[in-house]
């Protein structure tokens, strides 16, 4: 009976896939997609009616231009026509979406800089001693300094 060996790139992939920031990469996307959801509901669902009403009604994701084609009552019934169509509403909301996401990760990124900065102050007060291979090193200079004044 003959034993497949497993190639060496296997278990260097299930290292690469273990190691833990690719583990927080994949929670990462994760919770974003989520966030990105969230996102779009509330553009959707909240700030479009509330721009609505402020412009007169104006529904953004139902703005849009027809280049070719008929036009129907809405952007969906327009495109199952067969029509070509900029819809430009959709394009307002995705920039909308963008913005509110890149400023939510802006405070999340700053928040998070301040609890590093905190830590790492709070490090910055136990005096640490010097680790083995400065210690090492601090010797190798001595001696080449002994070395050059003999």
């Amino acid at each position: 009976m003959s034993y497949l060996r497993e190639p060496a790139w296997i278990s260097e992939f299930k290292a690469f896939l273990l190691r833990g920031s690719v583990v927080d990469l994949a929670v990462g996307l994760v919770v974003g997609a989520a966030f990105t959801a969230i996102v779009s509901s509330a553009v959707e669902d909240l700030l479009n009616p509330i721009i609505g009403l402020l412009t007169g009604g104006v529904d953004f994701s139902n703005q849009f231009s027809v280049l070719a084609g008929d036009r129907k009552e809405t952007l969906a019934l327009t495109r199952q026509g067969g029509a070509a169509v900029l819809a430009w509403g959709n394009f307002i909301n995705a920039i909308i979406k963008f913005v509110i996401v890149s400023f939510a990760v802006f405070w999340v990124v700053k928040a998070l800089s301040r609890l590093k900065l905190k830590e790492l102050g709070k490090a910055a007060t136990v005096p640490a001693g010097p680790t083995p291979s400065e210690k090492l090193l601090a010797e190798i200079r001595d001696e080449l300094k002994a070395q050059r004044s003999a």
